[in-house]
């Protein structure tokens, strides 16, 4: 077994979490099995600079958050044991899940700017999973566009005539904002539908962000289907299918998981994209295929590990700790 880590977890307040479908919770257990110790910290509490540390630890680009070690265990309504607070430096930890859920906004890329300083492997350094600067680097719905024959029909602009021409090409299409999340603001918008307008004029009096917009696959009935890749490789995959009342399939919003295995066509996608995932240190990875077609490359918070679990007996939380204990020791 690798030696005991240090392992500090950037997350949304873990007190609040479902103990039973919460990826970083199935890593946190697991991360306690092998002994390792674990600490929390929310995202707003990271310093970078001097500030309130210790005077021999100080140093004018050190970053810090207020920490908790924390004991987990699954038992409802008392997951979790949190210790005393106290203003850590995040060189000191091996180990930084960045797990806190998107949107992905400035405030989150400024801290993958801040995790950027400590960053490594060695004295002063902790491996953040997944590497921040590469996490900043490839949104979600962007980083999809760098593999075009995967993807279906896609349009990312501020251009509202283009907009239209896409609708008047592909009659039925999906309207996403670029850095949402969880399936929010999302919506269907059918050669019929009156209100592409209204929706357009809605969005940009809102935002200076662009949309993306995509040709509706009909395959989505069938499931959008989550594959979990760790270092690249796929592990296994769930399926998650809308409930009827909304074309949507995000856990989030109704979506309910199923069992699925991969198919030849979902190998060819991963086979795709897996160097690019390794060699940029994208160590927990979750893409979404709607029939033929990559949607989304997952790499901020992804999730599934828990269902992947229950579904198939695949412990994902497990290829990752030793992925992530291989890299440590291969130094």
């Amino acid at each position: 077994m690798a030696s005991p880590l240090q392992v500090a977890v950037q997350m949304d307040p873990l007190e609040h979490i479902n103990i039973h479908g919460d990826s970083t919770f199935a890593l946190m257990l697991e991360a306690q099995k092998r002994g390792h110790a674990l600490y929390v910290y929310e995202v707003n509490s990271l310093a970078l600079g001097e500030g309130a540390v210790e005077p021999e630890h100080a140093s004018k680009t050190q970053v810090t958050a207020l920490m908790q070690p924390v004991t987990v265990r699954r038992e409802e309504g008392n997951h979790a044991t949190f210790g005393p607070a106290a203003r850590q430096s995040l060189g000191q930890m091996d180990v930084v899940l960045m797990r806190q859920d998107p949107p992905f906004d400035m405030a989150y890329i400024t801290a993958t700017h801040m995790l950027d300083h400590v960053h490594g492997i060695g004295p002063g350094k902790a491996l953040v999973v997944n590497d921040p600067r590469w996490v900043r680097d490839s949104p979600e719905k962007l980083l999809v566009t760098h593999f075009p024959d995967l993807m279906p029909p896609t349009l990312v602009t501020w251009d509202i005539e283009q907009i239209r021409a896409f609708r008047t090409k592909w009659c039925d299409i999906i309207v996403k904002p670029l850095f949402g999340n969880g399936g929010s603001g999302v919506f269907r918008i059918r050669e019929d539908d009156q209100n592409l307008n209204a929706l357009l004029e809605m969005h940009f009096a809102r935002s200076r962000e662009p949309l993306m917009i995509q040709r509706y696959e009909p395959a989505v009935t069938a499931g959008d289907k989550r594959i979990i890749l760790v270092d690249g490789a796929p592990i296994g995959a769930i399926n998650r299918v809308p409930s009827g009342e909304d074309h949507r399939s995000n856990m989030h919003v109704g979506g309910v998981a199923k069992q699925i295995g991969l198919s030849a066509r979902d190998h060819e996608i991963c086979a795709a994209i897996g160097p690019f995932l390794k060699e940029h240190g994208l160590i927990f990875v979750g893409i979404d295929v709607i029939g033929q077609y990559l949607t989304e490359i997952n790499v901020t918070s992804p999730t599934g590990l828990q269902e992947l679990e229950r579904f198939d007996g695949i412990n994902g939380a497990a290829a990752i700790w030793n992925c992530i204990e291989r890299k440590l020791s291969a130094t």
